[in-house]
């Protein structure tokens, strides 16, 4: 059990940043091959000036998202992060009000950005571990 414990505590919070930082890497690419029709979807969601909000939205996933993968600057990155999935969360998977069938797919994504936002305040806590640049400059 010993052993497991070092493994697990030298490369999980590797595997853990990666995890958490795929996603939001992935949604900022994909942000980045639909703009047009992303800024429309946000607009449809009644966001102000929603091209000038998808470019802080890119630079929140794509800086966040590989901050965490090198684990530099991790809590602020997952700070940063946390603080973005508040509005995303409430604004584009409120499920409260949508019929049934639309409310169930929205009420997973919801809940997956808290499980997210769970693992934001781990890394915020306890920082991005052994295999990082953070750990480097100490």
């Amino acid at each position: 059990m010993e052993a497991l414990d070092r493994f697990a505590s030298h490369y999980g919070p590797l595997l853990g940043r990666l995890l958490l930082a795929y996603i939001f890497v992935l949604s900022g690419i994909g942000k980045i091959g639909s703009f047009t029709a992303t800024a429309a979807y946000m607009a449809s969601k009644g966001m102000p000036l929603p091209e000038l909000l998808l470019v802080g939205a890119l630079l929140v996933e794509l800086g966040g998202g590989v901050l965490l993968i090198l684990g530099w600057n991790a809590r602020l990155a997952a700070l940063a992060l946390f603080l973005f999935l508040i509005p995303t969360t409430l604004i584009f998977h409120g499920y409260w009000g949508l019929d049934p069938a639309a409310a169930g797919a929205q009420m997973i994504h919801f809940n997956k950005n808290l499980a997210i936002m769970g693992g934001m305040v781990y890394i915020i806590a306890f920082g991005a571990g052994p295999l990082s640049l953070d750990s480097r400059r100490r």
